[in-house]
């Protein structure tokens, strides 16, 4: 009996289905962390030309009391009672040397109670209070500075 040989080629297609794999398990883990990042309730926020850089805003330690539309008073992201704000604040503050608190109110919600916020910081002893905006992009003033 003689046996014949054959000739084993290299396959030359390419299989993605490996890297198909990787890309939809990085991508379900970056759609479950995102969330997770953000910092506190968000806002639509006020905008303004001239705003001022807050950096000290995003640090982790940064203590943020956010107004929403409807009125509603957050600590972070811990929803809070405009009495109890306060007795919160001066815990959070008790070791602290810088006592700014930073106040992130949404464009459309009342300005009494972001004065209740701002009046209720005052009572808990905070030295400092920073209104965080964002920048107006105008495309006129992008378009004089050629971006």
């Amino acid at each position: 009996m003689a046996r014949k040989k054959i000739k084993m080629s290299a396959v030359s297609d390419i299989n993605v289905t490996p890297m198909v794999d990787v890309m939809l398990v990085l991508l379900i883990i970056f759609m479950v962390i995102t969330p997770l990042l953000s910092k506190g309730v968000s806002v639509d926020m006020v905008k303004t030309r001239n705003p001022i850089t807050m950096e000290a805003a995003d640090k982790e330690d940064a203590i943020v009391v956010a107004v929403t539309r409807d009125g509603k008073t957050f600590l972070g992201s811990d929803p809070v009672v405009m009495d109890a704000l306060a007795g919160k604040v001066k815990d959070l503050l008790l070791n602290r040397v810088d006592k700014m608190v930073y106040i992130k109110a949404d464009a459309r919600a009342r300005y009494e109670k972001v004065t209740e916020a701002v009046d209720s910081l005052r009572g808990a002893g905070v030295d400092q209070v920073g209104l965080l905006t964002e920048k107006i992009k105008d495309p006129r003033a992008a378009a004089q500075e050629g971006i």
